[in-house]
């Protein structure tokens, strides 16, 4: 017997003319370390394939995760092809550029990323970071508000939280 959930999926993509595999999943997580729950990536405006794009996205996700940054870049400029609205794919892109350090490309990509969604959580913690890595407080410390204002206390403004106090006490 089928859920609600998936008999409403199969309407939606009926409706839109898309394949849907079994199991799919129209939210993908907003990438990258342990950033958590504002996605984008399904159901946006684009022009490509909902069931490919997220299956591209966990695709890049695991490759971000095995530290293979170039590849999953690879598949990420492929999705933004695809949908320049996607700002889950953007900070992923970003995230990645940054752990290959590139932080002019990372800060673009960011940049993307919270135009497009300016409380997106990954994003915002994931800025604030590589302004650490850049040596600019006060830019980490504005990334941290809005993280503050956006998510009120959640992993990713903890996160933050903590490597700024550390970045404070060794940067004395």
């Amino acid at each position: 017997m089928l859920s609600h959930r998936t008999l409403l999926t199969y309407a939606v993509a009926l409706t839109m003319c898309v394949a849907v595999p079994v199991g799919f999943a129209w939210a993908a997580n907003s990438g990258g370390g342990s950033s958590g729950g504002s996605s984008s990536s399904g159901g946006s405006s684009g022009g490509g394939n909902s069931a490919s794009a997220a299956d591209m996205y966990k695709q890049a996700s695991a490759k971000v995760k095995a530290g293979k940054y170039e590849s999953a870049i690879d598949i990420l400029e492929d999705i933004v092809d695809d949908n320049p609205k996607n700002a889950d794919a953007w900070n992923l892109m970003g995230y990645s550029y940054r752990k290959m350090g590139d932080y002019d490309e990372a800060l673009e990509y960011y940049e993307k990323a919270l135009k497009l969604k300016p409380n997106h959580v990954g994003a915002n913690e994931y800025m604030g970071e590589l302004y650490l890595e850049m040596k600019d407080l006060p830019k980490a410390e504005e990334r941290l508000s809005v993280l503050a204002k956006a998510c009120n206390g959640c992993e990713e403004q903890k996160e933050l939280e903590e490597k700024i106090a550390d970045f404070k006490a060794n940067n004395g």
